[in-house]
């Protein structure tokens, strides 16, 4: 196994994840992305409510996409950092590669759906108070901090955004979507000379969300 899984999942099928989302229902469908979508579901016989991301393969970079998340996930160990149960790399009835990684299911969404809310939404669950958002930033920085300097090999996550920061029962962040992750060596997170720091093919990340400096040339 590539990750250090649940001792309970180290091994689960494509059959299990079918089974487990229902064929993959879209009333089960809590979220996509350009990798790929993310499912709600049910695993194993003690009802372990999860989350499935399966891959779209066809999508270029998917299938890298997919080994950065397991890379990045394999040793790493901090409480505002999602967590990984186990991985699935199969094949589908259509003899098709399927990938897919499962992970311990967020019941509060994303910060993304909390700082963008109808106003049914905002009457029905209630704004988030200035002590929950102090405390979520201070938690994503905590565990950044982790990743940069904590971590065996320092890692950069790539792609940081409030929809790729979860929030579990007690509304505390949990940061996901390891898909554009990279480890860096220590020379160049500490600003020393490189050319790949500064080359427009590092810059990895979504529009709007990418370190500002990266936009000055």
């Amino acid at each position: 196994n590539m990750l250090p899984m649940d001792e309970r999942f180290q091994k689960v099928s494509y059959a299990e994840l079918l089974q487990a989302t229902n064929q993959f229902s879209s009333s089960n469908l809590i979220g996509e992305g350009s990798y790929g979508s993310v499912y709600k579901g049910i695993l194993g016989n003690d009802g372990m409510t999860v989350a499935v991301k399966v891959l779209n393969l066809k999508q270029k970079g998917a299938a890298k996409s997919f080994m950065a998340e397991c890379n990045a996930l394999r040793n790493i160990r901090h409480r505002n950092l999602i967590r990984i149960i186990t991985t699935c790399s199969s094949i589908d009835p259509r003899g098709a590669d399927f990938k897919a990684l499962v992970y311990e299911l967020m019941p509060n969404g994303s910060l993304e759906e909390w700082l963008h809310q109808s106003e049914y939404e905002k009457l029905h669950r209630g704004n988030l108070s200035l002590t929950q958002r102090l405390s979520i930033a201070v938690n994503v920085a905590s565990a950044l901090e982790y990743l940069h300097h904590h971590c065996h090999t320092s890692i950069v996550h790539g792609d940081l955004k409030p929809s790729n920061v979860l929030l579990d029962h007690d509304m505390n962040p949990r940061v996901g979507d390891f898909g554009l992750s990279r480890f860096l060596s220590d020379h160049i997170l500490n600003n020393s000379s490189s050319q790949n720091q500064n080359s427009s093919s590092w810059i990895t990340g979504t529009v709007g969300y990418v370190a500002p400096e990266y936009g000055m040339g």
